[in-house]
Formats: structure tokens, C-alpha cells, sequence
């Protein structure tokens, strides 16, 4: 397998409608989760976070080069831990964390909620999803920020650490109305929970813990949670991602909290020493077909702080990991997916607060193109 990337020192060409690269459109920071997404009919598009509000650029066309934004989309005051998840739909799911002042000066804490069905359409109005304890409950201000995970069913699954630093859950039925908080127990658990999704529609859960990883397990799609056995493995709360390896089966990739190296890790037991030097923000993963073979491709901030790339056949890390740095310094965690033409992609936003992609350039071997503004 052959590796290449190109990091153009010469500003790079704009699409079309997009702003000058000065940071004018007021990008932070990505959002959390899937910050870039393929939808539908084919487009992508790249969320960011602003002042107060969420950045959207899309695809003109599937596969691009061109995009329309920034959009400025609104939000509710006072959030914050925005995330997203996408089903297999092409539905995608915010999730973020909210603290208010209710009547008498109390600090109450909730979860809120918005979609977006199709690519470049308006989200939702956003919703809160509540809190698994009353408003009056001492606990209630001590809940923890939401991940999302979304079944082959399409319902969308929303954990969160609770106040005894154990797991709740919480999901929509089939007609979209919401059931009652769960608790999946566990103990000591730090925040950045990772969740993923067989092809099967069974979601996982890997719990960062101060004891050994927690891990839950649906046994069949829109079955309880689980609780499997520890593994014995301490990782960075947070850089995890979870992507089915073999059919029905996840592997997840997280930073050792004792090592500079990401692991592979499988519910077996497997833990697999990977490298690429970590700087502790969350993985973005994916697999694609390079030179006829299953491969898969992790994309993560370095300790540098630039976007660190890594490919290798699916399942078989121990034969070795190609890493390289493809770009200059970002802000936030890279993101990767596969474009309407099965290209890969990255993804970045600048320190200049610019997002920036590279796109596979050629069907044999891996090599990414010009980083380019948008």
C-alpha cells in the first residue's frame, strides 16, 4: 500500500461563495461527533461552531469541489458540548448540553435536541430531552454532557454520565416519542463515552473508567444494554471511535492514557498497540478499498497539534500502521468520510478558523490532494 500527501504551501484555491481565509465567519471550533457527514444524495457537508451559533457549508454537487456557505444557524443560549450522530438514514442528530437558571435562582441542567433530514435543509426547532433526575433534585446539576448513537432502526440512543458517575440512556420509540431514562449502572466514569454501530443495528458502548473500560453491548438490534466484561485498559477519556471491522463485529480506537500510541481494541480482550502519537482529541475513522485491499484509515490531531493520518488492513493493525502528517496546524479534531465518488476526505478547520479538505486524488495507492479552503 503506497502513501503520499501533499501539503500545499501556497493559499489554495476558494470555492466558489466561499469568504476570504481570515476567520471573518467567526469558526471556533468543530463540532463534536460527525462534524463531516455524507448525505442522501451524496453531498457533504461541514458543521463548525461559532459565537453563538452553528456554521454549515455544503456540497454544491456530490463529490464537489464546490460548497455554499457558511450558513449561520441559531441555537438556544447556554449550549454547550454540541455533538452529532447520523444514522444510516443520512439523518443527523444534535445533542447538546445545557445548564439555566430557573425560577428561585436553582441551576437546572438538561439535554437538547435538533435534526436535520436532508443536506442543506433547516434543522428542527430544538427540543429538550430532560434530565433523569427532577429539576429539584440535588443531582440534577451534576449531569453529564450527551453522546448519541442512532440503530439500524433509525432511533436515536442518548448517553450520558449521571451524577454517581454511572450510565444513562435514553431513546425515542418508533413514532418518535421519547422513553424513560434508563440506568445501565457502571461506576467511576469519566466523560467521552464511545459509541458505534454494527451493520447489524446493535450500538456498543466503551466507558472510560478510573477502574477497568466499561462495555455494554445491545445482544440483537433494539434489544437492553448489556453489561459485558471489563477490559483491562486504561485510555484518554474522549479519543475514542468505535467502526465495524468484520461483520457484526466493532473494533474501538482510543488513546493509551500510559503510552504515546493509539490501541486497537476488541470486546475479546485483543488490545493492540497502533502508535501515531496522540494529542488527545477523538479519532475519526472509516474503511475503504486501497489497492484491492480492506483497509482502514484513522485521522486524529497529533501532539503537534497538526492532523496526523494512519492506513492499514482492516484487522490486522499488528502488520504495521503507515502514519504521516497531512496538513499544517488545526484547531480541534480532524475529520474523514468517504465522498459520493468513494474518495476519502478530510477534513479540518484552520487556526485561522478556515475550514480546509484534501480529497483522495488517484484509485491506486492513497494519495491525497491539495489542501483546499472552502
Amino acid at each position: 500500500m503506497r502513501r503520499r500527501a501533499k501539503d500545499g504551501r501556497r493559499a489554495p484555491e476558494r470555492a466558489a461563495g466561499s469568504q476570504s481565509a481570515t476567520g471573518s465567519h467567526g469558526a471556533q471550533n468543530p463540532v463534536g461527533g460527525k462534524w463531516l457527514t455524507r448525505g442522501t444524495d451524496g453531498r457533504l457537508t461541514l458543521f463548525a461552531l461559532g459565537s453563538g451559533e452553528l456554521l454549515r457549508w455544503t456540497e454544491s454537487r456530490p463529490g464537489g469541489p464546490d460548497w455554499n456557505g457558511p450558513e449561520h444557524l441559531p441555537v438556544p443560549p447556554h449550549l454547550s458540548h454540541l455533538t452529532i450522530a447520523q444514522g444510516a438514514n443520512g439523518y443527523l442528530h444534535f445533542l447538546a448540553h445545557r445548564v439555566r437558571q430557573a425560577a428561585g435562582g436553582r441551576t437546572v441542567t438538561d439535554l437538547m435536541y435538533s435534526m436535520q433530514y436532508q443536506s442543506g435543509r433547516p434543522l428542527n426547532e430544538w427540543r429538550a430531552i430532560g434530565n433523569p433526575y427532577k429539576a429539584d433534585d440535588e443531582r440534577n446539576p451534576r449531569l453529564g454532557f450527551p453522546t448519541g448513537a442512532v440503530d439500524g432502526a433509525g432511533i436515536l440512543h442518548v448517553f450520558v454520565r449521571n451524577a454517581g458517575r454511572g450510565l444513562h440512556v435514553r431513546h425515542e420509540d418508533k413514532d418518535g416519542k421519547w422513553r424513560p431514562w434508563q440506568d445501565l449502572r457502571g461506576s467511576a466514569l469519566h466523560e467521552g463515552m464511545t459509541v458505534g454501530v454494527t451493520s447489524k443495528g446493535r450500538i456498543g458502548v466503551l466507558g472510560p473508567s478510573e477502574k477497568p473500560l466499561h462495555h455494554w453491548q445491545q445482544p440483537v438490534q433494539g434489544g437492553a444494554f448489556e453489561r459485558q466484561e471489563d477490559l483491562h485498559v486504561t485510555v484518554v477519556p474522549g479519543t475514542g471511535v468505535a467502526l465495524e471491522t468484520a461483520e457484526d463485529q466493532l473494533t474501538y480506537y482510543a488513546a493509551d492514557a500510559y503510552s504515546p500510541n493509539l490501541l486497537a481494541i476488541r470486546p475479546n480482550g485483543s488490545v493492540v498497540p497502533i502508535g501515531g502519537a496522540p494529542g488527545g482529541g477523538a479519532l475519526s475513522a472509516l474503511r475503504t478499498v486501497i489497492d484491492g485491499q480492506d483497509c482502514t484509515v484513522l485521522v486524529h490531531r497529533g501532539v503537534a497539534g497538526t492532523p496526523v493520518f494512519g492506513a492499514f488492513v482492516t484487522n490486522a493493525e499488528e502488520w504495521g500502521v503507515e502514519w504521516a502528517e497531512v496538513g499544517r496546524p488545526c484547531l480541534g479534531d480532524p475529520a474523514t468520510v468517504l465522498d459520493a465518488h468513494g474518495r476519502i476526505v478530510v477534513a479540518v478547520l484552520g487556526t485561522d478558523g478556515v475550514p480546509r479538505i484534501t480529497r483522495q486524488v488517484s484509485e491506486s495507492g492513497l494519495s491525497l490532494g491539495q489542501w483546499r479552503d472552502i
